[in-house]
């Protein structure tokens, strides 16, 4: 039954992969523009095409695309009649290198595994043999003690051998099923991609022209997309925050992307394209109906080598037809790499699209530098970081980071990250407290020109002083001048708020009842440079005319009358201490109670 389903199956593939003799051809993915919810993916492919009409069939498409984005060119006078997609569920299951090798060692772990359990088949059926014989039997009633010593020994010493061997092949077995359940687990791992099935597309041409053609395929697919992710690292408060801006980017599209031009955009292009047009709104009455928002899962990738070679520099600024022969047998010129001098070898190896700045140096300027082992001169290379290969470009409706490397990307559905930008931005320290509400100091940095940055609303990691220190938030939707990023908090600023209940008091007044209230606020700084500090309390603010609120005491802060809201603004050297005291009045109907 077996072979009759797989023979089924064969002629079924068979049947299908021959289309009615239709020209197949695969396509090849050459760029990837990745928008916030959605990606644009661009093929390539060279067909070969008959005079007349033909049919054509290019796979290697990703398994979901939106139909109305579908956009196909050719070089030639190729009449484009109709165009079908599908998807391929009968594609043959190609596995990668990476599973070929975890399920060869799982066959060996499960092999070893068979051996270990027959040698404890084998010990626990000698051992219940031996148990099982233990009494002597004979045509003698009597044993004597030589004999009987012999066999206790053997008992003994046989007892103790095979339980000593079923013991270390327990062990041994508990330690191989613990192999075998990670690399099991680890094949599940890497066969969560979504790459069962793929794309393909059934076109009808005429061509006026026998020949061969070049194709180019494009289309937007909503199984890909980023979202922004920071981290903002800050070395101590005198200088830059350093602030590194990435992208958390899946994909999930069915074709993994290999050696792509990727390109990130901050547009949705799935979004309505007419503004909005304002209408009578008429008051009715209404069900409540339950909404429940779409979520985007969003984010990213490895990065591949380039392989181009870079050519011979040649550090003699001279012709040909001037160098002399005893100039040909000149030394070489040192190679020197960020800093690190390598071979002619390694040196040629490197990229050109990999150079950031290269610098040749003469003899004398050399052998100053790297002494006399530059005598034949000096090439000095600095290498690109991550942010020299990102271009940003500031579009009109969007801004499109274009990465200018070739980058792996896997159909696992997998976040993974990427690194956009790396920038320095001078930043204006202060410290912050509410201690009605938190008695913990933040560390604030306020940034001015932040709209140059380009930034998204995104979580950020915060690294201050070397370590971690948690999570925040970039509030790039502000519409301030100013953007406030918090640092996370200082344990080093201590602020404590006391009630003073030496100052505070309760009276009656008729038939009013008047409660005055004191808190004290000392701020102290712990640290060993100056810092500023920004403090906020309140006093309570009425809205009943039958309740007054008189603020008594403030100590210089910034009152503000609408939300009793007070702050106070003060540098604190290192070591220093201050105090604030706040002191109010409420008075109330007796008979009533308020939430103070």
């Amino acid at each position: 039954m077996k072979g009759i389903l797989i023979v089924l199956m064969s002629l079924l593939a068979a049947s299908v992969q021959a289309g009615d003799d239709k020209n197949i051809v695969s396509s090849v993915l050459r760029s990837a523009m990745v928008y916030r919810s959605g990606a644009e993916l661009t093929h390539s492919a060279k067909v070969s095409l008959n005079q007349g009409n033909n049919e054509l069939v290019i796979d290697n498409i990703s398994n979901r695309i939106d139909i109305n984005s579908l956009q196909i060119g050719s070089n030639g006078n190729v009449t484009i009649l109709s165009v079908e997609f599908s998807t391929d569920f009968l594609r043959p299951e190609v596995k990668t290198p990476v599973v070929k090798r975890l399920e060869d060692s799982l066959d060996v772990i499960k092999d070893e595994i068979t051996k270990v359990q027959v040698v404890l088949k084998t010990d626990q059926e000698l051992l219940e043999l031996l148990k099982a014989n233990k009494e002597i039997r004979g045509d003698q009633t009597g044993v004597s003690v030589t004999e009987l010593t012999k066999m206790m020994d053997y008992y003994k010493n046989k007892t103790l051998e095979l339980q000593n061997e079923i013991s270390r092949y327990k062990e041994r077995e508990s330690k191989l099923f613990i192999i075998s359940g990670k690399l099991t687990k680890q094949i599940k791992e890497e066969e969560q991609k979504n790459n069962k099935t793929i794309g393909k597309l059934l076109l009808q041409l005429y061509s006026p022209l026998a020949g061969q053609y070049d194709f180019n395929i494009s289309y937007v697919t909503p199984a890909a997309g980023w979202n922004p992710s920071y981290d903002l690292r800050v070395e101590n408060i005198n200088k830059p925050v350093s602030l590194a801006y990435k992208a958390r980017l899946v994909q999930s599209t069915g074709i993994d992307w290999k050696q792509v031009k990727l390109a990130l955009s901050t547009s949705v292009p799935s979004q309505h394209s007419n503004a909005p047009d304002v209408k009578a709104w008429f008051l009715a009455y209404v069900d409540p109906v339950g909404y429940v928002a779409p979520y985007y899962s969003n984010r990213i990738a490895g990065v591949a080598a380039p392989s181009a070679n870079l050519e011979e520099v040649v550090v003699r600024g001279y012709s040909n037809s001037d160098v002399a022969e005893s100039e040909k047998q000149a030394a070489e010129p040192v190679y020197v790499v960020n800093g690190t001098i390598i071979s002619k070898a390694e040196f040629r190896k490197i990229s050109k699209s990999a150079i950031k700045n290269m610098e040749v140096l003469k003899d004398a300027q050399a052998t100053a530098i790297y002494g006399s082992r530059a005598n034949g001169g000096a090439v000095v290379v600095t290498l690109k970081e991550m942010g020299d290969y990102v271009a940003v470009k500031d579009n009109q409706l969007n801004v499109v980071f274009d990465i200018d490397l070739p980058y792996d990307v896997p159909s696992n559905g997998k976040e993974q990250n990427v690194n956009l930008k790396d920038y320095k931005i001078p930043a204006q320290y202060k410290y912050y407290s509410a201690p009605r509400l938190d008695k913990d100091a933040y560390l604030l940095g306020e940034i001015v020109d932040w709209e140059a940055l380009n930034l998204l609303p995104g979580e950020a990691n915060i690294i201050f002083e070397g370590t971690y220190i948690g999570k925040t938030s970039v509030d790039a939707g502000s519409v301030l001048d100013t953007l406030n990023l918090t640092l996370g908090r200082d344990k080093r600023v201590v602020v404590n708020r006391e009630r003073l209940a030496d100052f505070s008091s309760v009276k009656f007044l008729g038939a009013n009842k008047k409660q005055t209230l004191t808190y004290e606020i000392t701020v102290r700084n712990n640290k060993k440079e100056a810092i500023q500090m920004e403090l906020r309390d309140q006093y309570p603010v009425s809205t009943n005319k039958d309740i007054e609120v008189e603020l008594l005491q403030h100590d210089g802060a910034a009152v503000n009358t609408e939300t009793g809201i007070l702050t106070w603004k003060a540098q604190l050297a290192p070591g220093e201490i201050k105090k604030y005291r706040v002191s109010y009045s409420v008075k109330y109907p007796k008979d009533r109670a308020i939430n103070l």
